[in-house]
């Protein structure tokens, strides 16, 4: 089996290149130039001690800097940790805290630095040596020439990937080499990946899987042209994304629904007319996807060209360095339509009409990619189920992570022998998935198991209400219940309790369960982790403890 870097070597002997759009104007490179950079970078990373098996971590925004550092750290045969950035800058102590845990959680040896990030990170006396990206890169020194490749092994640990923290502390996810190429070359196979002529399109941030796996290390081991924005140039003006589509005549992209969401109202105000008729992959996943939200992406995309058939919801995590399941290309949104009620009570998805008053509609998400296979248990039992019943969904294969890192307690509730737990509950159509929720999020309520995202997804079409940040959860009453609570963010003032009355309705309307306190807060002040998920567990906490910020 080839490492990484042999396939990486092997790419940059072609005619890919990566496109930057982070600054004022472009910057192109060919993968292969981009390599000479990163034996440079590597040679004198080699020069400060770094060698095979050293763990380095890199903190900064996506620049071409960043992605060579990338790179450089694999060629001396290290293992990549990339450091979060927050969504908001809120409090520096809490970024710098956060971070430094995960450094130390990592048994990181160096961290290499975005110049620009020098003044919140200062490294203390157990701290491990900052090196800027700036050093690495002046001219003269070591060269190309002075790079000495180590003896590569396929067990070797390649990215330590730490989860997002939406559920519980973040945990780093061990993916060597191994287990990365599989992933790799499932995603290219299911995909359906031309190695010719597919222009990937990315904004996501390099420190999520998506972003890193799917959108870095793939085109960079595979030659793929790749067109690369940061996150905050495309929350900045979210029609960028679509932009760049239509410029370089994307064909691949992802982001979570929120982003669909965004892109959607770019273009209905766009005064432009945009090419997206090249686009056959736009990957919906890392949150529960929305068919609304789908259709009217679609409904905005027509007019620039976009094709019905390129949605393509999915569903991956990190452990399984990212691609879990996919869809055949350009088959577009498949939906099973449910009794809701039947979900929720019996755990059992029973197909019914779209005009049946309990109906429920959820997006399938395709089957696994090559090398996995899931299976569907009853969560406490470990009791096997068939189609059509929900239990917690199970991984098994070649993609599979080893575990998390120093984490052996851990590493015993992540498996069930080869299988691991992914706390998702889902349930099966016809070797198709569909994914309900998380385990640890689930509200029970007389006896029913209902899912916040449904909540959420509906709290969030109110007037007043910021869609897409909206969390619901569970909080124990004085006898004892479970009841239901809604903490959403607005911008309105004054007078909120027509808000909170119409956020009432329309819970008991869609779930049949009341809630029992709306709260709503100022915009931007929900808990969020660095890759933009609603931290529900935090937030209940935050209830708890009054330690909301209000909105007057």
């Amino acid at each position: 089996m080839k490492t990484i870097v042999t396939r990486i070597e092997h790419a940059a002997k072609g005619d890919g290149t990566v496109t930057f759009v982070t600054g004022e104007q472009p910057v192109t490179k060919s993968w292969a130039d981009l390599h000479q950079e990163a034996k440079v970078m590597a040679a004198r990373l080699q020069g400060l001690d770094v060698r095979r098996g050293d763990h380095v971590a890199v903190l900064g925004p996506t620049t071409a800097d960043l992605v060579t550092a990338f790179q450089a750290i694999w060629l001396c045969g290290a293992t990549l940790v990339v450091l979060p950035l927050p969504m908001r800058l809120a409090s520096i102590e809490e970024f710098t805290a956060a971070t430094k845990s995960r450094i130390h959680n990592a048994d990181c040896s160096m961290v290499l630095l975005d110049p620009d990030l020098a003044p919140f990170v200062e490294a203390g006396p157990e701290d491990p040596p900052l090196v800027s990206l700036a050093e690495l890169t002046v001219p003269g020194g070591a060269g190309a020439d002075d790079f000495v490749p180590p003896d590569y092994h396929a067990d070797d640990l390649f990215v330590l990937q730490f989860t997002s923290g939406s559920t519980s502390e973040p945990k780093g996810v061990m993916l060597p080499n191994h287990v990365m190429a599989a992933n790799l070359d499932a995603i290219v196979d299911a995909a359906e990946v031309n190695l010719d002529d597919d222009v990937m399109v990315s904004w996501l941030p390099l420190y999520h899987d998506m972003g890193l796996v799917g959108f870095c290390i793939l085109p960079m081991s595979t030659g793929l042209d790749l067109v690369l924005g940061a996150p905050q140039d495309f929350l900045a003006s979210p029609g960028r994304w679509m932009e760049w589509i239509s410029t370089y005549k994307g064909t691949a992209t992802a982001g979570p629904n929120f982003s669909w969401v965004l892109a959607t109202r770019a273009l209905r105000r766009t005064g432009k007319t945009l090419d997206l008729s090249s686009l056959r992959v736009a990957l919906n996943g890392a949150e529960p996807v929305d068919p609304e939200s789908v259709r009217s992406f679609l409904e905005a995309g027509e007019p620039h060209g976009l094709k019905d058939g390129a949605i393509f919801p999915a569903f991956g995590m990190a452990e399984i360095a990212i691609a879990g399941c996919f869809p055949k290309p350009m088959s577009g949104l498949v939906t099973d339509v449910v009794d809701g009620e039947a979900l929720e009570a019996d755990h059992v998805a029973t197909p019914v009409s779209a005009d049946h008053p309990r109906a429920r509609e959820i997006v399938l998400l395709g089957r696994p990619v090559p090398g996995l296979e899931f299976r569907i248990v009853e969560s406490k039992s470990g009791k096997l189920l068939g189609d059509r019943q929900v239990g917690e969904l199970q991984i098994s294969g070649t993609s599979v992570t080893p575990g998390y890192y120093r984490m052996p307690e851990a590493n015993v509730e992540l498996f069930d022998g080869e299988w691991l737990k992914t706390g998702d509950l889902a349930y099966t159509v016809d070797g198709q998935m569909a994914m309900c929720g998380r385990i640890k999020d689930l509200i029970i309520v007389g006896g029913r198991n209902v899912y916040p995202q449904d909540i959420e997804r509906v709290v969030g079409t109110v007037d007043g209400v910021r869609a897409g940040n909206v969390v619901a959860f569970g909080a124990s009453g004085r006898n004892g219940k479970e009841h239901v609570v809604v903490v959403a963010e607005t911008r309105a003032e004054g007078d909120l309790e027509p808000i909170q009355a119409q956020i009432s309705e329309r819970s008991l309307a869609t779930v049949g369960v009341p809630c029992r306190e709306v709260v709503l807060v100022k915009a931007g002040t929900l808990p969020k982790t660095s890759s933009g998920k609603l931290q529900r567990a935090l937030c209940r906490q935050q209830y708890l403890d009054d330690a909301l910020d209000l909105a007057t």
